[in-house]
């Protein structure tokens, strides 16, 4: 493991968490987006131990840490295995922990359209829209459905226009922005139905 990534309070980083079975580029390049638009001062990867709405277990750990570390190389990013380090099994744990952890320091929780879409099925999915902000990125076919979701529609007063998106860090929460972007038609079970992450030698 990599260890507690550094922080100083009054930055903003964002928070990308999930299995990341495998890391591909459609991460890397939500991960620089998000950088640019919602302004913030670093993201850390939350490689996760599993995801527990998936009922196949993952990839080891080391491995998908490894080839995410191999991927997602900027400055300002760092690759972590953070939940399992702390125990935690869910975000909202997550959270809490950081967040007592790094006082002073502003987090926001990235995710892609596809995850806002199914959010209201997270353990606690209301505790993290009221406890940091949320920076959505659109993710091939999944407009629609994460606009409409049962999440934006509870949250629906707290969207800022995308063209605010570089304030979402400095809002407080519960506060969300949804932002567009070139989109990669790229996703982590498309590349495991191939055979090529899973037939390499774990």
């Amino acid at each position: 493991m990599q260890g507690w990534p550094r922080a100083e309070a009054g930055m903003v980083v964002g928070l990308l968490g999930g299995s990341f079975d495998p890391p591909h580029p459609g991460h890397v390049h939500i991960t620089r987006e998000a950088l640019k638009r919602f302004g913030l001062d670093r993201v850390w990867w939350l490689v996760s131990p599993g995801n527990p709405l998936k009922p196949r277990p993952p990839a080891p750990l080391a491995r998908r840490l490894a080839e995410a570390r191999r991927l997602m190389r900027h400055p300002r990013v760092a690759v972590t295995g953070l939940e399992a380090e702390i125990g935690t099994r869910f975000t909202a744990e997550t959270l809490a922990v950081l967040q007592r952890r790094y006082p002073g320091v502003r987090f926001v929780w990235l995710m892609g359209a596809d995850n806002l879409a199914q959010f209201h099925r997270w353990e606690r999915w209301r505790a993290i829209m009221e406890s940091v902000p949320v920076g959505v990125l659109a993710r091939p076919g999944a407009g629609l459905r994460a606009r409409t979701s049962p999440a934006a529609r509870r949250y629906a007063s707290a969207l800022l226009p995308e063209a605010g998106a570089a304030r979402l860090g400095r809002s407080a929460a519960p506060a969300w922005c949804f932002v567009n972007l070139p989109m990669m038609d790229l996703s982590s079970t498309e590349i495991r139905a191939t055979g090529r992450w899973r037939g390499q030698a774990d």
